[in-house]
């Protein structure tokens, strides 16, 4: 008989259980960016407290048994009986879902929070989880486990002034990673700073004694000069602000003498990586101000698109907007469409307005842009001529040794340093789903050679045809003909140099591979240890110190200098092999750290360069000399 669906087949999970069973349709995933994502939005009720106006302290630690803990000196969540529920608001809204004081515009005008998600959502997906009150007098106390209550709401002692601290520690049996990294909490927190000017937030690590405190008293414009510290700008940063129809609107911007554009957009503080409607206002406004100006004020002026507009063009949106509607539940884009007209009418009169104020600095503006056209005509017909070319030898390069799989999703690429690395990988590989391109030396070094000499370095063309999706304005993600490309190179300081040129160049040309989480790091082993008939491969001097230390004494031990001296079953067995294989994802969580070092370690400014090096050179591990 064939199983019947029937209505006691139907599972009715209650709302902490369901988060537990999906955590990924809540946070993202339960990788490194899931973690984190816990501690936004703690991070993000204070700053909603912050916004309202009832708070401008806000301490963040890091603590040594994993947990991370967030104090701010708001009003404190609501502890009073629900009239509904018959439980403490505070109670409530640990553990509901939906409950929360955004809904109405009561308690908050603007909001990052989750909607009332958020504090259910870290409560279930914790451990342990403490919560502390100050409100009328007193300090209220509160424990949860794994989301359920697991002490009545008590007073613990008197207060004198009003808040909440919630210390959390991430459940190990959702997450894959439970270690908070300081330099991504610190990342977002100086972020946050910018972004709300005036709120003092103090991150503590009582895991190594770091501390570090964020302030900034001119807001997004700071932000901006932090951008552009170690690139040639051509004027004084223009900033401007405005509130209409509800929507506050803050933009800062300012154009350097090279090829990239750097943005940056938040709505109501959250940095909306995909971007939105925010971000088309903005484009459009400057694009239609730029050509406004240079209609009325330049001799056979050319219209300009906006790819030429945006050419070394750094800016930082901010919006904050009363019913933000977001593109999926981790809020990657802003989907409001009244955003749209009110950035893009703002930003076209102030722009327009800076222009006319500032007749020099626009000429200079306008004079970068028609030669990013020229570039952009030029670099059209170069990629053209490359296409025409590399159609003559059906479209890939004759040294990728591609797989049999027409399906992108099982698809990967290996992107091999040196012609013996890559033969052993040719071997090793799984014909059906790897294919492997090796690459002679050190690729171009996009950052200083700009984009026309970028797409004639041979490496780089044979690199874009095997991808197939474009190289540059161009690159359509969707022509990608593998989601998985994966850097492989020599665990020296060759292999970490070319790995770097590879990343800026992602980074730089095919920056979507990374958003969409296509660009991975092959790890091979630092070291093979023999002992008796048995061989180990270990991937770190902690792991080694471990190894030796269980096995004995006696052991045989070689230290690999590249992949070349692995051959094809090793290769296979350490780096290959998706059961064993160790890959490091690329993401750029931390953003505006990516765009910092790259311009320090990859472009012109060698006192830059040589500050950073002198600066990180007792964090050097594994140095080849």
């Amino acid at each position: 008989m064939k199983d019947q669906y029937t209505a006691e087949q139907i599972e009715v999970l209650d709302d902490l259980e369901a988060v537990r069973r999906r955590p990924g349709m809540y946070i993202g995933g339960v990788g490194v960016r899931g973690l984190h994502h816990l501690l936004w939005e703690i991070i993000d009720n204070s700053i909603d407290e912050a916004l309202a106006g009832y708070c401008d302290r806000i301490v963040v630690i890091l603590h040594k048994d994993g947990s991370a803990s967030v104090e701010d000196n708001g009003r404190g969540i609501p502890v009073e009986e629900h009239p509904v529920f018959k439980k403490s608001a505070l109670e409530i809204v640990m553990t509901k879902l939906h409950a929360g004081g955004k809904f109405s515009r009561k308690a908050y005008k603007v909001s990052g929070g989750l909607h009332g998600v958020g504090l259910s959502v870290v409560n279930a997906l914790s451990e342990w989880l403490e919560v502390w009150v100050k409100r009328n007098g007193k300090v209220y106390y509160q424990r949860y486990e794994r989301g359920k209550p697991v002490t009545q709401l008590k007073v613990v002692e008197k207060a004198e002034d009003t808040g909440t601290k919630i210390r959390f520690k991430p459940d190990p049996e959702i997450f894959e990673v439970t270690e908070f990294s300081y330099e991504i909490v610190a990342q977002r927190l100086k972020e946050l700073a910018f972004l709300n000017k005036g709120i003092r937030i103090t991150l503590i690590d009582e895991r190594n004694g770091r501390k570090e405190e964020f302030y900034s008293e001119g807001g997004i414009r700071e932000f901006v000069a932090l951008l552009n510290k170690n690139k040639p700008v051509l004027h004084d940063i223009i900033y401007f602000s405005g509130e209409r129809n509800g929507i506050m609107v803050e933009v800062a911007l300012q154009f350097t003498d090279t090829e990239f554009e750097t943005l940056f957009a938040f709505a109501n503080n959250i940095h909306t990586v995909e971007g939105g409607t925010h971000v088309a206002g903005f484009r459009a406004g400057l694009t239609r101000a730029i050509n406004e100006y240079g209609k009325k004020h330049i001799k056979k002026f050319k219209p300009l698109s906006g790819t030429d507009v945006r050419e070394g063009l750094t800016a930082v949106i901010s919006v904050k907007v009363p019913e933000p509607q977001f593109e999926g539940q981790t809020k990657t884009k802003l989907t409001n469409s009244e955003v749209k007209t009110v950035v893009e009418s703002l930003t076209y009169s102030e722009v327009l307005r800076w222009l006319e104020e500032h007749p020099n600095e626009a000429n200079r503006i306008i004079e970068k842009c028609l030669i990013a056209m020229k570039a952009r005509e030029a670099a059209k017909r170069a990629r053209e001529l490359v296409r025409k070319k590399s159609e003559l030898s059906i479209t890939l390069p004759g040294k990728l040794a591609d797989c049999s799989s027409k399906n992108p999703e099982e698809r990967e690429l290996f992107i091999v340093e040196g012609e013996s690395a890559g033969g052993s990988a040719k071997q090793a590989r799984d014909r059906r789903f790897q294919a492997v391109l090796p690459i002679r030396g050190k690729i171009i070094n996009v950052e200083k050679a700009g984009f026309l000499r970028a797409l004639k370095n041979e490496e780089i063309k044979a690199i874009a045809s095997a991808i197939g999706a474009g190289i540059g304005k161009d690159f359509d993600i969707s022509k990608a003909r593998y989601r998985r490309i994966i850097i492989m190179t020599d665990a020296d300081v060759d292999g970490a140099h070319i790995r770097t040129l590879l990343l800026t160049f992602f980074y730089r040309y095919m920056r979507p591979l990374i958003e969409h989480g296509y660009l991975y790091i092959a790890q091979p082993p630092l070291y093979r240890v023999k002992k008796g008939k048995k061989t180990y491969y270990v991937y770190s001097d902690k792991e080694l110190k471990r190894l030796l230390e269980k096995i004995g004494d006696g052991a045989e031990v070689q230290r690999f200098k590249g992949l070349g001296e692995m051959n094809p079953e090793q290769l296979w067995e350490t780096t290959m092999d998706p059961k064993r294989r160790i890959l490091i994802q690329v993401t750029i969580e931390d953003a505006l750290r990516a765009e910092q070092l790259f311009s320090i370690l990859m472009g012109e400014d060698v006192e830059a360069r040589r500050e950073f090096i002198i600066r990180h050179s007792k964090e050097v591990k594994n140095l080849d000399v």
